[in-house]
């Protein structure tokens, strides 16, 4: 139906022995999540994309992750999970499945039993993707403790192989280790792009998308009521599935030429359908569902209102979710800013967004 591209060896992040131990300890990382320009829906294998991806890494919506580790004598995985301080027993059997998955690349795992605490610079909640700084997160303290134990590993072996980690945690994830722009999935254009770990986009970036603004407005903070991997299984048989995911390789290819010459205008167009595409696409499956609320909509009319009265370059995108993502240049930051409060908040659950922009990725906790 559609190809799988071909393989890439995932050996070389196989560890045989290590040249130092440990014995017991802390490490700590500071992940971002991310919104994505051309969208990820649809994966096969162990969260292996069906289509490329492109996202800014965001600033200030971020996971800061402590791990604690103490050497152990008895087999098996061996963790409990804190959030804001609290024992989250309801996170933990995705941290088993994750370390199920990782137990291959990571051959220290059972050896140590783990304290995971974790804290969201956002509400948990809020309908932000948590997966993705926290699973990000994790991930890098997990090659933080590999580094101590092999401290020969280079600066573009830990990226890659903490973002090839994240992604078998939660797929996006793989796109908040580093910034401001990521790739994700194979794109004949894009010649380091695969589909195991997200790549630094390697093009010039115009200065029109620099610190590029991203303010969420929180219109839902309850649970989706189906899981984006639900929605991703049923891209397999979607009977769209074959043009979307074309569309989002051509879209992709689009963007290169935007983001050389700063072409804001074709931005709009792009982003703005891959949106409204990915609702599309869970409209039309089988079973299919609605993520939109009615204040969704309210603002997306809003948006293009403002912006056809005042030729602004403001913008929206989507998650998989209800929460509205208004993109802007840093430029128009104080008018788009003033339209926000005085017109988009009051659609927002108790008036709540969250300001944010493109940021450089996940950083290293030293104190």
């Amino acid at each position: 139906m559609y190809s799988i591209p071909t393989a890439m060896p995932q050996h070389r992040f196989i560890v045989c022995n290590y040249s130092q131990s440990l014995t017991a300890g802390t490490v700590g990382w500071q992940s971002p999540s991310n919104i994505a320009l051309v969208k990820y829906w649809g994966k096969y294998g162990e969260q292996m994309p069906l289509n490329p991806s492109i996202s800014f890494t965001l600033k200030n919506s971020h996971t800061r992750t402590l791990l604690n580790y103490e050497k152990k004598q008895t087999d098996g995985f061996e963790f409990e999970v804190f959030l804001d301080g609290n024992r989250e027993t309801s996170f933990e059997p995705k941290i088993q499945k994750f370390f199920e998955r990782v137990a291959a690349y990571l051959p220290f795992l059972k050896d140590f039993k783990f304290k995971i605490e974790t804290t969201n610079s956002f509400p948990h909640s809020s309908g932000i993707a948590s997966s993705a700084s926290g699973m990000s997160a994790l991930a890098l303290c997990l090659m933080d403790m590999e580094r101590q134990m092999q401290p020969d590993i280079t600066e573009s072996y830990f990226n890659e192989k903490a973002s090839f980690l994240a992604r078998l945690g939660s797929g996006s994830a793989c796109r908040s280790v580093e910034g401001p722009l990521i790739v994700w999935g194979e794109h004949a254009e894009i010649e380091e792009s695969n589909n195991y770990f997200g790549t630094k986009y390697p093009f010039q970036i115009h200065q029109n998308f620099e610190n590029f603004q991203d303010t969420i407005l929180l219109v839902d903070k309850g649970e989706k009521q189906v899981s984006s991997t639900l929605g991703h299984n049923l891209m397999l048989d979607h009977p769209f599935a074959e043009p979307r995911f074309r569309q989002a390789k051509e879209n992709l290819s689009k963007l290169l030429s935007v983001f050389e010459n700063g072409n804001l205008a074709e931005f709009i167009k792009i982003v703005e359908s891959e949106a409204l595409s990915l609702h599309a696409m869970m409209m039309t499956s089988m079973p299919y569902f609605i993520l939109m609320k009615p204040n969704t909509l309210e603002i997306i009319n809003r948006i293009w209102k403002f912006r056809d009265e005042t030729g602004s370059n403001v913008c929206f995108t989507l998650d998989a979710g209800a929460n509205v993502h208004v993109l802007y240049p840093k430029i128009e930051k104080e008018n788009v800013l003033r339209f926000i409060k005085n017109e988009l908040s009051q659609y927002c659950k108790n008036g709540e967004f969250i300001e944010d922009e493109a940021g450089m990725g996940a950083e290293r906790i030293t104190n």
